[in-house]
């Protein structure tokens, strides 16, 4: 049976070739919402993008997907013009009701190594926040000023229990997922009267291409399935099935906050 479609407008996902923005973009088009992807692959795993934007045309829905680097402002400008003339080619301006910042590139190097030169350097710190977490500012500003997402909108961010924690070699991340959850509270202040709720999601231990970037994900996926509730490490599917349960109509007075996916694991001790 075909997913009963109770949301309109379009989806905006930031990384939306894997992980959680595979899985939200996919979500939304089963709930009725036309999908702009955002996503960095080279041509070994484009095919994914493809896939994906093939799925949501299967579901009924449009799928408009740009092939860039997220954090590059002139990039950005091109695909918001292009986002704009295609929501007024369609009578849809304002049109674009939910923003997923799902980027997940930085440097995973230790800040002190016994050899410097193996050591995280600004440039890659600097990237790192950039990318992970300023970025989700500049998109969010561009939105607002072109009109692209008013009164209802609904914005999210992933971030992990690295905010607050730490692990080896996952230094630059860590202060980019605290960082990004500060902008998710100071966006969700500055937009509240535009009527635009602002939410950072923190997901569970993920087994997503993302994490087997990470040395000793073993690990962590070890960890993460001892210490949840549920013996299980959460899945990009159960994120993405509380995004689109966050997009429905009366969660508006749900902004500014730090919301747990994660089936109880952060609680456990």
């Amino acid at each position: 049976m075909a997913a009963q479609r109770t949301l309109t407008g379009w989806g905006l996902i930031l990384g939306a070739s894997s992980g959680f923005g595979e899985a939200t973009a996919l979500a939304l088009a089963g709930v009725g919402m036309d999908i702009f992807g955002v996503h960095l692959d080279r041509r070994a795993t484009l095919h994914n993008a493809e896939r994906i934007q093939g799925e949501i045309r299967a579901a009924g829905r449009r799928a408009v997907f740009f092939n860039m680097n997220a954090s590059d402002p002139e990039r950005r400008r091109e695909a918001l013009e292009h986002m704009e003339k295609t929501l007024a080619e369609r009578g849809e301006a304002g049109g674009i009701r939910v923003l997923l910042h799902s980027l997940a590139f930085g440097t995973l190097k230790p800040y002190i190594a016994p050899d410097p030169k193996e050591a995280i350097t600004q440039p890659q710190m600097d990237m790192t926040l950039d990318v992970m977490a300023h970025s989700l500012v500049y998109w969010v500003q561009d939105l607002v000023a072109r009109g692209l997402m008013r009164e209802g909108g609904k914005i999210f961010a992933m971030t992990s229990s690295g905010g607050t924690r730490v692990f080896p070699t996952y230094g630059a991340v860590s202060a980019a997922k605290a960082a990004l959850e500060s902008h998710i509270r100071q966006l969700a202040l500055e937009l509240a009267p535009l009527g635009i709720a602002v939410n950072a999601i923190r997901a569970g231990v993920t087994d997503t291409p993302a994490l087997r970037k990470i040395p000793g994900h073993e690990k962590m996926i070890e960890v993460g399935r001892e210490r949840n509730p549920h013996r299980r490490l959460t899945t990009p599917a159960d994120v993405a099935s509380a995004i689109a349960v966050l997009c429905q109509t009366g969660t508006h007075w749900m902004t500014g906050n730090t919301i747990g996916v994660d089936g109880g694991e952060d609680v456990v001790a």
